[in-house]
């Protein structure tokens, strides 16, 4: 780690007011910038550690004058900031990265595509459940950099997103796992490829001492493995095959996590609390961690019992006259989508929408032609959207409000059916992040 005197630090949020407060503990000089307004939790954070900040602009000059930049995973590289940076060779690193210089905790990392909540949050149930000393953070809880700052702990499980691994560089899993690579945010990648090589960087720095859980069903990190020199320690899992696999289901319906034991621990699906396909793909990562860790068979299976889905994935909000509603907010992509329909087993009024990050819907078009009996659109430009499904789906509404899409929604829906909030699009045209679309879309069902 090259020595850090004087940082300067990209946007104000969670992350960076989380880095400013861990580098005012360290001693660390720190300068918060931020090109929009800050909110009042991120100022009391700053005053409390007297962290000078800006908003509503970036001064270039003071933001230079630093050994490192710290850019938050909202900010795109193609800014002209994050540009000028790169033409000035001042090192850009993540929140997390800049944290990891200073916990030696042991770090449960999650990433992929889709699952990375669940995941997360479900191995640091089966860890607290354990008596661990974990915190959780990345994408979900509090800051990584803040946590190390207030209240280090033996370890942490964090879920990153390819933005934050791309400005990661000397930072370490411990264990690392890769749940599944589908597109997504083609809108900040040149290619699929590069988003890939993006969401691989959680297996950068591990070594023999560390290990590597993985999707062996999914051929994009089945590729990229192949290309990989490195010596991690492996533990693949999947439901088509169990030669060589650290978990997988049997024909009988049960996960065999069968790692470096005589006495493998075997789960019937029908226990664990996360249903469908796509948590079986979940719950596998997290039993393996888990295992890895040392962690009582009992512990797993009743941590896997008794976990309580997380908010905005698949979160049953309301039945209305015979009618159900189900919050599937945080699905902003179509792979993310696809799964949930996949699980719906009554006829679907489908709420989708929203900005649309070069999505393909053709691969969604099967599934809905079996399940959806009626799409509303919640989003300012909803074209894409009816034009995929408009020779499919009979009835299309078009919508710019949680509220009148639930209303819409529930107009067209009967006893019986579903309405289903699973936008395969962020939520930035109408809403400012996928949990107040998430909220606004719960608070105007128990409305009705």
């Amino acid at each position: 780690m090259k020595e850090l005197n004087k940082i300067a630090i990209l946007g104000g949020g969670r992350s960076g007011s989380g880095a400013a407060a861990l580098a005012s503990v360290k001693g660390v000089s720190a300068f918060v910038s931020d090109l929009g307004k800050l909110s009042d939790d991120s100022k009391k954070i700053l005053d409390r550690y007297d962290v000078a900040f800006e908003e509503g602009k970036h001064s270039e000059d003071r933001i230079v004058n630093s050994d490192a930049v710290v850019v938050s995973p909202g900010i795109s590289w193609n800014t002209p900031m994050v540009k000028l940076l790169q033409k000035e060779n001042i090192p850009i690193i993540s929140e997390i990265e800049f944290a990891g210089y200073y916990t030696n905790a042991t770090k449960i990392c999650v990433t992929g595509t889709n699952g990375k909540t669940t995941t997360t949050s479900l191995i640091y149930h089966v860890l607290q459940k354990a008596g661990y000393n974990v915190n959780i953070s990345g994408n979900i809880g509090k800051s990584f950099a803040l946590q190390v700052a207030e209240n280090d702990s033996d370890y942490y499980v964090i879920e990153l997103s390819s933005f934050m691994l791309d400005a990661m560089h000397e930072f370490k899993a411990d264990i690392s796992v890769l749940l599944n690579i589908t597109p997504d945010h083609l809108d900040r990648y040149d290619s699929f490829d590069s988003y890939a090589r993006s969401k691989f960087r959680i297996t950068q720095n591990q070594n023999i001492n560390d290990a590597f859980i993985y999707c062996a069903d999914d051929e994009v990190i089945l590729k990229e493995l192949n290309k990989s020199q490195s010596n991690v320690r492996r533990y693949p899992f999947s439901v088509r095959t169990t030669e060589g696999m650290a978990a997988y289901l049997d024909q009988s319906n049960h996960l065999i996590f069968d790692h470096n034991s005589i006495k493998p621990l075997i789960m019937s699906v029908y226990d664990l609390a996360l249903q469908g396909r796509h948590n079986l793909y979940n719950s596998m990562a997290a039993g393996i961690a888990a295992r890895i860790l040392d962690i009582r068979k009992d512990v797993i299976r009743d941590s896997f019992a008794d976990f309580k889905s997380v908010e905005h994935r698949l979160e049953v909000v309301n039945t209305v006259h015979g009618i159900e509603f189900i919050n599937d907010s945080k699905a902003t992509n179509i792979n993310s989508t696809w799964y949930a329909l996949e699980s719906m087993q009554k006829p679907v009024v489908w709420i989708a929408g929203g900005v649309d990050k070069g999505n393909n819907y053709k691969m969604l078009q099967e599934l809905v032609s079996q399940k959806v009996k009626a799409i509303i659109c919640l989003g300012k430009e909803n074209k894409r959207i009816v034009n995929a499904f408009k020779e499919i789906v009979p009835v299309i509404i078009e919508t710019e409000s949680a509220e009148s899409a639930v209303h819409a929604a529930y107009s067209v829906g009967k006893k019986g059916d579903v309405v289903l909030l699973s936008p395969a699009c962020a939520s930035f045209d109408l809403f400012q992040n996928f949990e107040d679309r998430g909220m606004q879309f719960k608070d105007a069902v128990r409305a009705l």
